[in-house]
């Protein structure tokens, strides 16, 4: 019997193509759900996404068969999880997804549980600059309800303070979230980062990848460009960031599906759980991944999980793959990009692909919440791979209101 899925995707989300794909190898019915805007053929079922309770109601009642509900991006996981409970499907408490949504709860939640992550304060309007100083500088300063580092600043002295914090009230109104909704201050916390990818299941975290982030994020914004996998960092290392992820899933009441989390590694190899999410991780970064001997994708993996369906091997199907992220350079209108076949000859690169189309407006971080398109790489070992994706990114060059601005992609 064909089993039934529904992808729950925001407009803005990359991912959608992906797990149809996905599912269309595994032979599943896919029905696309989202906020009005789907891929080119094929129709979908209108929900709001901004309504979590009412977008499930409506996916319970129009696809009362469903065998599983998949939220893609953050802005679906509530309505994905709420879906799911209304069908009796394995899903997340609500309060668990909500609390990845939220980074002042997330934080809460944790500290509750004795969590390693950043000492942190909360701050309504006006009080940024009172809880940085009780932290001590440097601090980070982000709103609770945005994603992909929009609007993140770091903030060195109390001079700062005042201009971060009305930054990102004016980045909060012009997402159409109110402006007076208290901040997150984080003591920042100098160090590399990595990202954990898992599923939660009966039997715990299956971690799929540890990946290193090889450029430095120390701010005044925390724009992500490589990620490279396996990681270089030593086993016990790794085995602290997954044991981490792990109690942090446990703390805030995640059970079952994909997670994504963010560590920073601090002195002595402490671990701090920067983030954590109830979803597999974002933009088109999945496609660097393959797993078994067939090469199954990410989405094939989760859509297993979800189904109830074994996995043959989830074990890494390369030695080593990596993505570059190409950061937005300027703000302005995007008049073209060159050097992508260049790019896309660099040894070791898989393919190239923009995501945004020419004419289009982009805006940097903190206000923006793109990026340009993506480079995905392979080889022997993440050293070969990082180096490509660098080579490949010193290819291409981007032409904002007709002056060409390369993005910072130096090679190590």
């Amino acid at each position: 019997m064909t089993k039934h899925v529904a992808i729950v995707a925001g407009e803005s989300s990359y991912r959608t193509p992906d797990f149809l794909e996905a599912a269309s190898l595994l032979r599943i019915a896919a029905h696309v759900v989202g906020d009005g805007v789907f891929p080119a053929g094929h129709e979908g079922l209108e929900v709001c996404l901004d309504d979590p309770t009412a977008a499930a109601r409506t996916i319970a009642a129009e696809l009362p068969h469903l065998d599983a509900v998949i939220g893609v991006d953050d802005h679906a996981v509530l309505a994905a999880a709420a879906a799911a409970a209304l069908l009796g499907l394995p899903h997340n408490p609500a309060d668990a997804v909500a609390a990845t949504r939220n980074k002042a709860t997330l934080r809460q939640l944790l500290s509750a549980a004795g969590t390693a992550q950043p000492d942190f304060r909360t701050a309504p309007p006006g009080a940024v600059l009172p809880a940085a100083a009780e932290l001590g500088y440097p601090v980070v300063v982000k709103p609770t309800s945005l994603a992909a580092s929009r609007g993140v600043i770091r903030v060195n002295h109390p001079g700062q303070a005042a201009v971060a914090e009305n930054r990102i009230r004016s980045i909060l109104e012009a997402a159409g979230l109110p402006a007076t909704q208290s901040l997150l201050v984080e003591r920042y916390i100098p160090g590399e980062e990595v990202a954990v990818e898992g599923l939660l299941g009966p039997d715990g975290l299956e971690v799929l990848a540890v990946i290193d982030k090889p450029d430095p994020l120390e701010g005044p914004f925390f724009e992500e460009t490589l990620y490279v996998t396996p990681s270089r960092h030593d086993s016990t290392v790794q085995a602290n960031a997954v044991r981490l992820v792990e109690t942090a899933a446990t703390a805030i009441g995640l059970q079952t599906g994909p997670v994504h989390a963010e560590i920073r590694i601090g002195a002595n190899g402490d671990c701090y759980l920067i983030e954590i999410a109830a979803r597999s991780i974002g933009g088109l970064c999945g496609r660097a991944f393959s797993f078994g001997l067939l090469g199954e994708s990410l989405e094939v993996l989760i859509l297993r999980a979800a189904l109830g369906l074994a996995s043959p091997d989830s074990s890494p199907a390369r030695p080593a793959t990596g993505v570059l992220m190409l950061p937005i350079p300027a703000t302005g209108t995007l008049t073209g990009v060159g050097g992508i076949e260049a790019a896309r000859a660099v040894p070791g690169v898989d393919h190239v692909t923009i995501t945004i189309a020419t004419g289009r407006r982009v805006e940097t971080l903190p206000e923006g919440d793109r990026y340009l398109g993506f480079v995905f790489a392979g080889g022997a070992d993440p050293v070969s791979v990082e180096q490509s994706l660098r080579m490949a990114g010193n290819e291409l060059s981007v032409t904002i209101d007709g002056e060409e601005v390369r993005p910072p992609t130096p090679l190590a």
